[in-house]
């Protein structure tokens, strides 16, 4: 079984019951002075889908606008759009903004204290008949997000702080080369992936936030690896138009059998101009290309006037899930919903997966984005998750080694630190 970029997150094992009704939670008893508001649920109402389950998750935050109250405060009444943040002035009162802050400040002297290890009764899972052993393989790291095996065990992956590492025989190793990325938000060194023929000619890809000045973007990076070095390094795909967000970058990497390379770019959280929608930027769309980044002769828009040739399919958020079955050949991803509407996906030759459109989520605020949650024309979800799980990874169980798991699909939630499986 491949565990490519999962290796990280599996905190527990589980199978997602809808056991996400935050509402069931116990309650903080942190109030407003009226007594009617409860920031922890409110919490997890407003902000979980984003921050996790619990205020605790701001523990080892390195804050970027400062972690005292009044600055906490300003950063809940004001936000930062360009990081995904937004204002919550217009529904929250003074009071609850404090009560807010007050319930943050709380969590996060409280996991100050708290041993982890403690949580965890035994590192052995039992799911479905299948006995699993959790083994810690690396420390001392930032945001793992991408992982790969090389031909001889060894596997590489990357830090989103910029590193790549590549580890051997339990031995962790920097891997020189890499490019400059913009550590910010939901960038930096992101998906890492090998040619299919690797073992022949050395080639390794990795998607990363390309900036400049002011700006940023989704780009794809090819290089060639010898020992601990990249060497040969160029840009074969550089998402177009650039950003000012820091969030929505996607991004992951796939090989087909035929050797085509596929590609997420999502958003750049920019559904307000329906960017997704459009085939003249590359924003919020699954791409296809030649191991080389050029375009295939039978991409679905190749010889459409003003499209971008590369352009698969699109209509997509936010795509942190991409594999090709080994099996069937067919194309899966996995992309996250606004405030509830995740989604697991087919992706087909030309089709349009309906964002912003058409969704199954709300905006973070509780406004609503759409009234549709289907439209003809526009692909549906083959599982949505309401409210979201944020899932990143992605990958499909094959072999006999887990023979109950056969065939299901795993991801990563971000949201409720699990390993959630699909059984089809």
């Amino acid at each position: 079984m491949n565990f490519r970029n999962l290796f990280y997150l599996i905190i527990v094992f589980t199978v997602f019951q809808c056991k996400n009704d935050t509402s069931k939670s116990s309650e903080s008893n942190t109030t407003s002075p009226e007594g009617n508001f409860v920031a922890e649920s409110t919490f997890k109402k407003l902000c979980s889908s984003c921050h996790g389950d619990n205020g605790d998750v701001f523990v080892d935050r390195q804050w970027k606008h400062g972690n005292i109250k009044d600055s906490i405060m300003a950063s809940i009444k004001t936000g930062y759009p360009a990081l995904g943040m937004p204002s919550w002035s217009a529904l929250l009162k003074d009071n609850e903004v404090s009560a807010m802050a007050d319930y943050l400040l709380k969590a996060i002297e409280h996991r100050k204290t708290f041993d982890f290890t403690d949580s965890v009764k035994s590192p052995i899972f039992v799911q479905a008949g299948i006995t699993v052993k959790l083994d810690t393989i690396a420390k001392g790291l930032g945001n793992p997000w991408g992982m790969t095996f090389l031909p001889n065990g060894d596997f590489l992956y990357a830090d989103r702080n910029g590193n790549l590492y590549r580890q051997s025989k339990g031995v962790q190793s920097i891997v020189k080369g890499v490019p400059m990325v913009k550590n910010e938000g939901q960038g930096g060194l992101l998906d890492v992936q090998l040619h299919p023929k690797f073992a022949s000619n050395s080639l390794v890809y990795f998607t990363y936030s390309k900036f400049k000045d002011s700006v940023s973007t989704t780009a794809l990076m090819r290089a060639k690896l010898v020992g601990n070095t990249l060497i040969n390094q160029k840009d074969i795909f550089v998402a177009l138009p650039w950003k000012t967000t820091r969030i929505h970058y996607g991004s992951r990497i796939a090989f087909d059998k035929s050797g085509f390379l596929f590609l997420s770019s999502s958003d750049r959280f920019q559904h307000l101009d329906t960017l997704p929608q459009k085939l003249d930027n590359d924003l919020g769309k699954v791409h296809r290309m030649n191991d080389d980044g050029t375009i295939p002769k039978d991409n679905p828009f190749a010889n459409t006037p003003g499209a971008r040739g590369t352009i698969w399919s699109y209509g997509h958020r936010n795509i942190q899930g991409l594999f090709i079955h080994p099996e069937t050949g067919v194309l899966w991803a996995h992309e996250h919903g606004p405030r509830g509407g995740d989604e697991l996906n087919i992706i087909e030759k030309g089709k349009n997966y309906g964002w912003p459109v058409i969704s199954y989520g709300i905006n973070y605020d509780g406004k609503i984005l759409t009234p549709f949650t289907a439209k003809d024309g526009m692909e549906q979800p083959l599982v949505k998750w309401i409210p979201s799980i944020a899932p990143s990874g992605l990958t499909v169980v094959t072999g006999d080694k887990y023979p109950a798991w056969k065939g299901d699909i795993l991801m990563g939630s971000l949201r409720f630190k699990y390993l959630n499986r699909v059984h089809l």
